[in-house]
């Protein structure tokens, strides 16, 4: 396996990575671990919004709504 090391770290941004891994039961090189597995991955699939949605949505059940008729077009206004 492969090390890196980084330098010039804010210490914003280590503190946060601190509380972040605490948080998640990890060290703080584990978390940087997944933090960055979790950045170059490539996503499985290409999900469109509205099936996202109602998958996020389904286990609550659906709602079944009633249609309205379609009515005639009315015309259009004249102007002039």
């Amino acid at each position: 396996m492969a090390s890196i090391t980084i330098r010039q770290l804010d210490d914003a941004v280590k503190a946060k990575l601190r509380v972040r891994a605490a948080t998640n039961g990890r060290s703080m090189e584990e978390e940087a671990r997944v933090i960055l597995r979790e950045a170059v991955e490539e996503k499985a699939s290409k999900k469109g919004l509205g099936t996202r949605l109602h998958e996020l949505f389904k286990p609550f059940g659906g709602v079944e709504l009633e249609i309205p008729p379609r009515e005639p077009m009315r015309d259009p206004p004249r102007l002039g």
